[in-house]
């Protein structure tokens, strides 16, 4: 009994024990709560979070950029295209020693010493993703990945490559490093030109070893739109070599050319001068980059009087015999002397367009009055933008003539602005018998899946003079290219020629008045019979001679007859039994195929297979005057090439040669003795 009562515990101590255990229980149960209530904040509240930081540490985003639009001539041929290039990038967390492999980096890129640090900057301040080299050389992409630097990527990107160089580069424009349009069409349809960038995931282990991508998108879905133009290549080439010459020859800053059909409005021709290679964008200078020809305003000069003549024969203020007394050279009007280039006495309309005389000029628009002078003006579409959808299209301005000074300085384009493509379109008018037509650029814009954007017809604008004063006043300036006249170096023996010449004065902003340079142009309707083409030249500052029948008509003459044979218009004019042509060179990149995309280069194969799609037999031209042997190559869709004058000699290829439509066809000719 009294053992039974030693072995008992007191009841302290029970108390005490269940205590404790509850204590420990409500410990776990609290650490268990917090773990739980920790893992349902993290699971519900942080979970994007933690998502971000989990895949950060194996999944790449990879911005897949678009492939952007092509640009074509009116024929197919491409003037800008997109090909694949590799780019370099790293990993700057993954590279051990990052200043040595910086260091590596330079050295095998053949950075300087500016560049290399740059470089050094740049992957020390990201974390994850920096680019080494954008669009790189493929020697340089061997000798990166020569290196075995661990977190190193290549992804291919789009760079821009212009085929033609030079040609038409203004017009077309140029792109940065980042693929944005920064001049011409480039800027001005980079919308639908640069398309839609995606984004692929890719998946790399613990040593960034890449293990899966995903499918690439399809290409249709993410590229860009295509871009057709009006302009011709064969025409392009022949206006800019004719244009460069004459810069040259005349010592000039700079020069403009604008090839226009005036029955559509189409711009065949937009050349300037100096130019540039797009492709080379490190050498470029702001200068070239302008297309002058549709951008910059100048004083137009003596091409204006076409249209003061126009306009008063359409009022009626003159008949066509009426005369006017020239003063012999020198007119004062006020404290003003308005002069002549050589002293005239009277001259009727025709004899003032044919000798441009601006006192006679002056006293037309007299008769003509202030309010219909300038309302005419702006009737041939001057003052107001031709709607090219170029980036800072100039517009012009005519200031209303309050001063009689004025109205006579008005008269002969002076005191007054307009474009290259303005002055074109205003004989574009009087060529098309009286009616404006919108002069444009963009044939159309078609996106991937054949959606056409924006598509521009021929478009009347108003009719401005009636037909019979615009053939009159055509026939007027067939006298200009006469002897006699100011520009006899624009007659051509095959085709009737009307045009008119222009020598302005250049104003100087600094001394409020005309410095001593000048602009030189000539503008040319041909065939002045039945009207394809409006050629303006005008030279910037030439040195050697300062006029336009000097200096502008001969490079007219030159790309008048390439057009006329290009065109194959027949002769207006009764042609020798053997006519010398002179020689054509086709341009950059003749043999590209002339299909809306741009297609590898078939062989001449054997005569007995059958022409294809895109194929075509040279025609045979032997024994045939250098004309029409052009004339039949064109219509084949080949691309000729004169050597000689007379009649054909040889050919190459051979004729019945199967070859691609565009491929140059070379001819000998020779002169029967």
């Amino acid at each position: 009994m009294r053992d039974l009562k030693a072995s008992r515990v007191p009841e302290s101590n029970t108390r005490w024990l269940r205590l404790r255990v509850m204590l420990l229980a409500g410990l776990f149960l609290s650490l268990l709560s917090l773990v739980f209530g920790r893992a349902v904040y993290l699971q519900v509240y942080e979970q994007d979070k933690l998502r971000g930081l989990a895949q950060d540490q194996y999944v790449r985003q990879i911005e897949i950029p678009a492939r952007r639009g092509d640009i074509f001539d009116r024929r197919g041929t491409p003037l800008a295209q997109s090909v694949e290039v590799d780019s370099i990038w790293v990993d700057p967390s993954m590279i051990p020693e990052l200043k040595k492999g910086a260091r590596s980096l330079a050295k095998a890129l053949k950075l300087n010493a500016e560049e290399s640090d740059d470089l050094q900057n740049r992957l020390q301040r990201a974390k994850r993703f920096a680019w080494v080299k954008r669009q790189a050389k493929p020697q340089d992409v061997e000798a990166v990945k020569a290196l075995g630097l661990p977190g190193l990527g290549f992804t291919k990107e789009p760079k821009r490559f212009y085929p033609q160089r030079e040609l038409a580069a203004q017009v077309v424009g140029v792109v940065g490093t980042d693929r944005r349009g920064l001049e011409g069409l480039e800027l001005a349809f980079d919308d639908e030109l640069s398309g839609q960038n995606s984004r692929l995931s890719g998946f790399r282990d613990a040593k960034g070893r890449k293990l899966l991508v995903q499918g690439t998108l399809d290409p249709i879905e993410r590229e860009g739109a295509a871009v057709t133009l009006t302009l011709d290549r064969h025409l392009q080439y022949v206006a800019e070599k004719a244009l460069y010459r004459a810069v040259e020859e005349s010592k000039a800053v700079a020069g403009t050319v604008v090839v226009l059909d005036p029955k559509t409005g189409e711009l065949l021709a937009l050349a300037n001068a100096p130019g540039f290679n797009p492709n080379t964008p490190e050498s470029l200078q702001h200068d070239t980059l302008r297309n002058r020809a549709a951008l910059d305003t100048f004083e137009p000069g003596s091409t204006m009087k076409s249209f003061v003549v126009a306009a008063a024969l359409e009022e009626k203020a003159i008949k066509p015999e009426d005369v006017f007394f020239c003063e012999n050279g020198a007119w004062t009007i006020g404290r003003y002397t308005i002069n002549d280039t050589h002293p005239h006495g009277w001259l009727a309309a025709k004899g003032i367009l044919q000798l441009s005389s601006n006192i006679c000029s002056a006293k037309v628009a007299q008769v003509l009055g202030r309010e219909k002078l300038v309302s005419y003006y702006h009737a041939f579409g001057f003052a107001e933008r031709t709607g090219l959808s170029l980036p800072g299209e100039g517009k012009g301005v005519i200031p209303f003539p309050k001063a009689e000074v004025t109205l006579a300085t008005q008269a002969f384009g002076q005191g007054m602005t307009a474009t290259a493509v303005q002055v074109a379109a205003g004989y574009g008018a009087l060529a098309n018998d009286g009616v404006l037509m919108r002069p444009y650029l963009i044939s159309k814009v078609v996106d991937p899946d054949g959606v056409v954007l924006l598509e521009n017809r021929p478009t009347e604008v108003r009719r401005v003079v009636s037909s019979k004063v615009a053939r009159q006043v055509v026939g007027m300036l067939e006298s200009v290219v006469t002897k006699e006249g100011t520009a006899p170096k624009a007659a051509m023996e095959e085709y009737r020629v009307a045009g008119k010449t222009g020598t302005a004065q250049k104003a100087d902003p600094v001394a409020r008045g005309y410095s001593d340079k000048r602009i030189a142009s000539f503008v040319g309707v041909v065939p002045a019979d039945n009207p394809r083409a409006v050629i303006l030249v005008v030279v910037d500052e030439p040195k050697t001679d300062v006029y336009g029948g000097l200096v502008a008509a001969p490079a007219f003459k030159e790309i008048a007859t390439a057009a006329m044979a290009h065109l194959a218009v027949p002769p207006s004019r009764a042609l020798a039994p053997e006519v010398a042509v002179a020689p054509v060179a086709p341009p950059v990149a003749a043999k590209t195929p002339l299909t809306p995309k741009p297609s590898a280069a078939r062989p001449v194969v054997a005569e007995q297979q059958e022409a294809g799609e895109g194929s075509v037999r040279v025609p045979d031209v032997q024994g045939q005057v250098g004309r029409e042997a052009v004339v039949k190559l064109l219509a084949a869709a080949l691309e000729p090439q004169l050597l000689g004058s007379g009649r054909v000699v040889s050919q190459s290829p051979a004729a019945g040669a199967l070859v691609d439509k565009g491929a140059r066809v070379t001819l000998e000719l020779a002169t029967r003795p």
